[in-house]
């Protein structure tokens, strides 16, 4: 981001930002992970085994080949399987509420919880879940709710080998889990973007990885 830059929603990811951090740094479930880079945060058993079993069901009935604005599962960038779930569902809305009120975000901000699927081999390389306001999507997403402003991510089963969450400019790397969620701000405290969320999905080598993610936006999703 170049100094002086206007940047679109600034004020309101500040505010969002500072009204979570202080809800999360209250939680006795929160574990904060030690950079000073970026604002992550873990809970571990935010879902049962029996949640993410039925989840991941859910995830192989919706999973589609995933896209990434103009780029298309051909690409090689995004190579999982993702796909919205239900969001009428009343087990996805029960888990969408609780990731609502961990966060104490309104939950007319909360995109629809999205699964994904990675298979042997399939990755999504680095990128931030923050929305480039310079492209041409933007002016699509802005008036779908405006940028996002924080992105909460839960491991649902075992990965046999590969298929970390790699956050690239902080250095960590965070073997799946079946029930915790991660929790991260993709602004710096002064409603910046942050460039340092840069993360990965790497490549699963053996076995599979499911998750989901539900992303936050400023305004109302629309």
């Amino acid at each position: 981001m170049a100094r002086n830059q206007v940047i679109p929603d600034k004020d309101a990811l500040r505010r969002v930002g500072a009204r979570v951090r202080n809800r999360i740094e209250a939680d006795p479930r929160a574990y904060r992970i030690d950079t000073e880079l970026a604002e992550i945060f873990a809970f571990g058993d935010f879902l049962t085994a029996a949640e993410c079993e039925r989840l991941c069901l859910m995830i192989d009935l919706t999973a589609k080949p995933s896209t990434l604005h103009e780029q298309d599962y051909a690409s090689g960038f995004r190579t999982s399987y993702s796909g919205d779930l239900d969001p009428y569902d009343p087990f996805v809305m029960g888990i969408s509420r609780r990731i609502d009120d961990l966060l104490g975000m309104n939950p007319e901000c909360g995109e629809a919880i999205q699964g994904q699927r990675y298979l042997v081999g399939q990755q999504f390389q680095p990128h931030n879940d923050w929305f480039y306001t310079s492209e041409k999507y933007w002016q699509y997403e802005r008036k779908r709710g405006g940028q996002r402003c924080w992105t909460a991510m839960a491991f649902l089963n075992e990965v046999e080998e590969g298929g970390e969450t790699h956050f690239t400019h902080v250095g960590i790397k965070f073997e799946p889990k079946p029930g915790v969620l991660l929790v991260w701000n993709n602004a710096l405290p002064d409603g910046t973007p942050n460039e340092d969320t840069m993360h990965a999905g790497t490549p699963v080598i053996k076995g599979s990885k499911y998750v989901i993610t539900k992303w936050y936006r400023t305004r109302k999703w629309k």
